[in-house]
């Protein structure tokens, strides 16, 4: 688990490739650790990155040692809290992923239940509260062994500019154990939503609740922040949170219009800027290696958001990645007359060759004119090695013609 999940190496500097090096000698000197508790975790390496809406997310990361002690933690009591988390959980669990959480609230909406309950939760990772969690995993876990070494990973302390800090709330986002007790802590919030008979689905921190009036959403958003923050200890993020239509609102990267599933604004929003940022209009790397950078990316990327069942999402996406090629193209050229002639050997008549080379437009206008579509088109693209999906039949596209337009 931790060779599959990679990763940085923490602050002793020991990669992974050193660790399996010696790796017997390793696995013995931890197994003598455990058995003698003697062994000690160390303080986890602070980074931050900046967060795609804005704002810094805090990540730890454990030494390589530490997270092959935390990795077997979470395969020997993930089997047992398995049992009793709720079918709403979808986040880090064994067979369940984001879209099968996103179908699961697709079809609660096709119910009648169109308010949603949009419940963010400020830092949640960071504030996890260390007496309730150890406190609840005990109810299920009864070996005192395994309670006192994760309440030691709790408090292993994070290092920051070289000088170690105690950790007295909070679990490390990058040890592959906290999913797991996220998905502990919160599972108090499941018990709680299907005590009052309230439909959701949530993935990790990202709680959806469906009700059917705008009254009700309002009500149920004030009394579950209430919970949320007296009985679990946690903060609510009131300027995120909303009650309102579930148009409105985004669940992992899509939203739910009319009981369809499209891709959020938002998430279109950052794959425009990432397709520019990728297909730069001067840049050092050779066609193959860009047309192999863009592959790369949107092959995962359209990959997940290919849920949605209006592909004239998809269709805008590598439109517009044409476009930046047909623009990097345009600035090849250098010379108006250089396009001219690069139009006219790809069968584009002079005179629309040279309507277009000659004219006042610029180059990112003349990327959209009729000759380059024409010259640079999409079975031309397709030669390159540019990959596409959007004319790829999938069953969960219902009507192939539908466009959306989102709020």
């Amino acid at each position: 688990m931790v060779k599959k999940n990679k990763g940085a190496p923490g602050i002793d500097g020991i990669t992974i490739e050193d660790f399996q090096t010696n790796l017997t000698e390793e696995l013995a000197q931890l197994q003598q650790e455990l058995r003698s508790w003697c062994y000690k975790p160390m303080p986890v390496k602070r980074v931050e990155i900046e967060k795609p809406t804005g704002g810094i997310r805090l990540l730890g990361i454990p030494t390589i040692r530490d997270r092959v002690v935390h990795a077997t933690l979470k395969i020997l009591i993930e089997p047992t809290l398995e049992q009793i988390f709720s079918d709403n959980s979808f986040g880090f669990r064994p067979k369940r992923n984001q879209r099968q959480a996103v179908e699961a609230a697709q079809k609660i909406v096709k119910t009648g239940k169109v308010y949603t309950v949009d419940i963010d939760l400020s830092k949640f990772f960071d504030r996890i509260n260390h007496d309730r969690l150890i406190s609840r995993l005990g109810i299920f876990i009864k070996d005192k062994r395994i309670l006192r070494l994760i309440g030691n990973i709790l408090r292993s302390g994070v290092m920051i500019d070289g000088l170690v800090s105690p950790t007295n709330e909070g679990s490390v986002q990058g040890s592959p154990l906290s999913p797991l007790l996220s998905n502990l802590v919160l599972d108090e919030l499941d018990k709680e939503l299907e005590k009052r008979d309230l439909e959701f689905c949530r993935f990790a921190d990202d709680c959806n609740i469906f009700v059917k009036t705008r009254r009700s959403a309002q009500r149920v958003m004030q009394n579950i922040s209430k919970f949320i923050e007296n009985k679990l200890k946690l903060k609510v993020n009131t300027e995120k949170s909303k009650a309102t239509h579930s148009r409105n609102v985004k669940f992992l990267g899509m939203t739910i219009i009319n009981g369809t599933v499209a891709i959020s604004r938002n998430a279109m929003k950052s794959a425009m800027t990432k397709v520019k940022l990728l297909i730069p209009r001067g840049t050092h790397l050779s066609w193959d290696d860009s047309i192999k950078r863009v592959n790369e990316w949107y092959m995962g990327w359209s990959g997940y958001y290919g849920m949605t069942q209006y592909p004239a999402q998809l269709r805008k996406i590598e439109s517009h990645i044409r476009r930046r090629f047909r623009a990097r193209i345009i600035t090849q050229q250098k010379l108006r007359r250089n396009l001219y002639k690069c139009l006219t050997k790809r069968n584009i008549k002079r005179k629309t060759a040279a309507r277009t080379a000659f004219s006042n437009n610029g180059k990112w206008a003349m990327s959209n004119s009729y000759a380059m579509h024409r010259a640079f088109n999409l079975h031309w693209f397709k030669s390159a090695g540019l990959k596409i999906r959007s004319d790829t039949k999938q069953k969960h596209w219902f009507n192939v013609n539908r466009w959306v337009y989102l709020p």
